[in-house]
């Protein structure tokens, strides 16, 4: 967007109200991009109606390990800090810390933050997807009143979702992500038990010592559209040596096999 007459990025309008703060200005006042694989932020993109956006979860082996939970709202992620990782057991209540939001292009880094940079350490793409808002309001509404409903749809998290901001509470940016109990629910789910990437395959120590990707896993049988792609190459099936005799019509018996004729070893007269 271009900046009209008697308009300054960020601070105030022609008329010299005050205005929101730039989409990701906290976010690009903590980065240097020239010395971080981070993505720089470009101008966000407006999608206030939209009830259907992208997720993804990365584990992220910083000062602390945690889990960044990042949701499609408004053009951003949105993005929450969970210290024991998201959940698909319906009985526990994950806190999650609101921090600042992140660029779209963030959701598919995975890689590491030299040290010496803002959250320095190895980030893994854990998992990744798309989810519907539920309810009539928007997200941002929904959002402003720090009660947000969505469902997943990831390679590892799925079902209904609640994210319910805690009052009076420490710093106030304090939520609790809480799973809903669904066809996905599962009790006692341990979140460490699927800790490697989603879009690599790798570990978190196998991404913080920067090795390749392991060899995509194929996919798993069961549904219509995945297939099986073998790498050998087809064998060529041999015609059958045997010959299969016809079966007898009903009602009637088949003949017994001839007897061979011996060859006689005396030479004729």
């Amino acid at each position: 967007m271009k900046l009209g007459a008697g308009l300054t990025p960020g601070n105030t309008t022609c008329a010299g109200r005050p205005t929101k703060p730039m989409p990701l200005e906290e976010y690009r006042a903590k980065r240097r991009f020239e010395n971080t694989p981070e993505p720089a932020p470009s101008e966000a993109e407006s999608k206030s109606a939209a009830r259907v956006g992208y997720f993804c979860v990365q584990r992220h082996d910083a000062t602390r390990l945690h889990y960044d939970f990042r949701l499609e709202v408004g053009g951003v992620l949105k993005s929450w800090a969970i210290p024991k990782g998201p959940t698909l057991d319906p009985t526990v209540k994950h806190l999650a810390a609101h921090v600042e939001d992140h660029p779209l292009d963030y959701g598919g880094f995975e890689g590491n933050i030299p040290a010496g940079n803002y959250g320095a350490g190895s980030v893994m793409l854990w998992d990744r997807g798309t989810f519907e808002l539920l309810g009539e309001a928007p997200a941002e509404e929904q959002l402003a009143r720090g009660d947000f409903k969505f469902r997943l749809h990831g390679e590892k998290l799925n079902g209904d979702f609640a994210l319910v901001r805690m009052k009076g509470r420490g710093k106030g940016n304090e939520w609790l992500l809480i799973k809903k109990r669904d066809q996905y629910a599962a009790p006692g789910w341990d979140v460490e038990a699927q800790a490697t990437s989603m879009l690599s395959g790798r570990t978190q120590e196998e991404i913080a010592r920067n090795l390749p990707a392991h060899k995509p896993k194929r996919k798993s049988a069961g549904a219509a559209d995945r297939t099986w792609e073998s790498d050998r190459p087809a064998k060529t099936k041999r015609a059958s040596k045997t010959a299969v005799a016809p079966a007898a019509p009903a009602g009637e018996t088949s003949a017994a096999p001839r007897a061979k004729k011996k060859r006689s070893s005396i030479s004729p007269a």
